[in-house]
């Protein structure tokens, strides 16, 4: 639903004669006189375009008095631009990309999220029909449980890309259903903060899908996808049930394929039936048979490879997809699927993904970060989370160790610290 995933800065500008530093909207600029009229300059140009804006805003439904209200002190974050282009769910590779979101500690604070929620939890899953373990694995993948939910002010940043960058007009229909929100009386400005591409809340909704899905499951007369853990959950049940979620039916399941069946095609797309996959000599991952449950021979599934045939493979069903409509990234898919299932006791995959240097967990990205502190290296928090800095700190350890130069934090980089770090302690 949504992240879709450059100056920099409000006016961030390298500029070569800077003496003293500015402050504007966070970022540092230049005092030259230059700087000056470029930030004055961007600060015009930002408030033509939302003056051009208001026309078809009062059309969507926003008053012109909510409109100047919101727009008039308004600036412009550029920072939100960079961000645009950098979508992890589609440039990571998915062993990285899975390894963060679906890990040891993740599981087993879903694990704790159920039982203190099971109660709402067991009311959502009547309702809607969508498994506990779905919508917590969503919550979990989305802010981490509510604790990671976004600091972006969403009319700020949805204002800005409403003006700049690729998708204005997407992101224009978002700034005004924000402005439609708050006009209401549903959310106050204050809870409207998110992430940089405007979804807010415990699971993420971009305003469009608020205004079309969030329900009131506490009972109080508000849709609170912000401070109401029992409506954000409800809610998303109930985007996976619209979005054709089938009560009591299996995402997919990992699968063995035989070594000689052509794969070339197939995807979540391209569905057949079980009896289909069945005469091609495909089974479960554990080798049990296919149809188990409510699947019949009937049964439509589609094929899917995300790293090929040497790496783990897939069935996927409907409900796969409904989870795939909330990002639409099959990694994303994926990580919630297999989060779900974790959640339910399953194990890992099978297959090992076919890489010679595997994804490392958040307590093991933090491990690494450590260890480039201690090595001198400004990479800011340890946090789990591989920034820019990281990355080129990361790289040039590889280089000194003789490893390939990736930016990766990955299991040969962990692996090169914690040895050095042994021999160290061995002297």
């Amino acid at each position: 639903m949504r992240r879709l995933a450059f100056v920099l800065g409000s006016v961030f500008l390298a500029m070569t004669q800077a003496k003293a530093e500015l402050i504007i909207n966070g970022q540092s600029i230049s005092s030259s006189p230059s700087s000056f009229n470029t930030a004055s300059t961007a600060q015009n140009d930002f408030q033509q375009c939302l003056t051009n804006l208001r026309t078809q805003a009062i059309g969507s439904g926003v008053t012109g008095l909510t409109y100047d209200r919101y727009t008039q002190n308004l600036t412009p974050d550029y920072s939100v631009i960079e961000k645009l282009n950098y979508q992890p769910e589609f440039s990571t590779p998915i062993w990285d990309y899975l390894s963060g979101l679906v890990d040891e500690e993740r599981v087993q604070l879903g694990q704790q999220k159920l039982a203190q929620h099971r109660e709402v939890l067991n009311r959502v899953a009547t309702t809607y029909g969508v498994p506990a373990e779905t919508v917590v694995a969503v919550w979990g993948v989305e802010s981490n449980f509510g604790q990671i939910s976004g600091s972006y002010p969403l009319l700020q940043a949805l204002g800005t890309l409403s003006c700049e960058g690729r998708r204005q007009s997407f992101f224009r229909g978002e700034f005004f259903t924000t402005m439609r929100i708050l006009q209401r009386g549903d959310l106050t400005e204050q809870q409207m903060k998110g992430s940089w591409a405007g979804a807010f809340g415990h699971t993420q909704f971009m305003p469009s899908t608020y205004e079309e899905l969030a329900v009131d499951f506490d009972g109080d007369g508000r849709r609170d996808l912000v401070s109401s853990t029992s409506d954000a959950l409800a809610s998303t049940a109930n985007f996976l049930k619209k979005r054709g979620w089938q009560t009591g039916m299996p995402w997919g399941f990992e699968v063995h394929i035989p070594e000689d069946l052509p794969i070339g095609g197939e995807s979540r797309r391209n569905k057949k039936p079980l009896s289909s996959w069945m005469s091609r000599g495909v089974v479960r991952a554990d080798g049990s048979a296919l149809i188990q449950g409510n699947l019949s021979s009937s049964s439509a599934a589609g094929l899917m490879a995300p790293a090929g045939a040497n790496g783990p493979v897939f069935l996927v069903f409907k409900n796969f997809d409904a989870i795939y409509s909330y990002n639409a990234a099959e990694s994303y898919a994926l990580a919630i699927a297999h989060l779900s299932d974790r959640l339910q006791g399953g194990g890992g995959f099978s297959q090992a993904w076919p890489t010679d240097d595997a994804g490392t967990s958040r307590a093991e990205r933090r491990e690494i970060q450590q260890f480039l502190l201690n090595k001198g290296y400004d990479i800011g928090a340890v946090d789990g989370l591989i920034g820019d800095k990281s990355r080129q700190a990361i790289r040039q350890e590889q280089i000194r160790l003789g490893l390939s130069p990736t930016g990766r934090a990955g299991q040969q980089i962990l692996a090169a610290f914690r040895n050095e770090n042994a021999q160290k302690m061995m002297r």
